[in-house]
């Protein structure tokens, strides 16, 4: 079974230019955990629910000191800046992730969860070979098909037989 078999066909995308709010609208109308950016039919980030509770979460300040008219920064400085980025965010481009982790329609459902596991993603952006936009999948989709595999097994086999207990419990 390949990526293609499970994936969501209609996806819902967002533009680079659609605003922080219509982004959260987006997700809990449709009900699904990130949403594709998507410009000139081609996917240039991805916004999650996480970059989204992200705005409201404490962030860390930066450690630092100063001498002689300079400052020197314990920490990464450019942690702190795409934090702020993140907070002050107007618009999808403002907050989406521009690194975005595709996966090919063809590949396996095998390759997608190892995929979804190791780089800690979800949901992804399906792509064809000319990498554009035809799905998207979510760790949701993977339950489902285990689900559907699960009653699939059961059909074939014989029903199990079970006697059930309809005691009360103490008596």
């Amino acid at each position: 079974m390949n990526v293609g078999d499970i994936m969501t066909r209609e996806v819902v995308f967002v533009t680079p230019t659609t605003l922080v709010s219509q982004v959260a609208r987006v997700l809990v109308e449709y009900n699904i955990s990130g949403v594709p950016v998507v410009d000139n039919g081609k996917v240039v980030g991805i916004v999650t629910e996480e970059d989204l509770v992200m705005r409201d979460a404490i962030i860390d300040m930066p450690h630092f000191f100063g001498v002689f008219d300079s400052v020197f920064y314990l920490a990464t400085k450019h942690d702190f800046d795409e934090e702020m980025h993140k907070i002050l965010a107007t618009e999808a481009q403002d907050l989406m992730a521009s690194k975005v982790v595709t996966i090919n329609q063809d590949a396996s459902v095998q390759a997608l969860a190892t995929l979804m596991i190791k780089k800690e993603v979800n949901p992804v952006p399906v792509l064809d070979d000319n990498d554009e936009l035809v799905g998207i999948v979510s760790r949701s989709d993977l339950v489902r098909l285990m689900v559907a595999e699960e009653e699939a097994g059961l059909a074939a086999e014989p029903p199990i037989s079970a006697t059930v207990n309809e005691q009360p419990v103490g008596e």
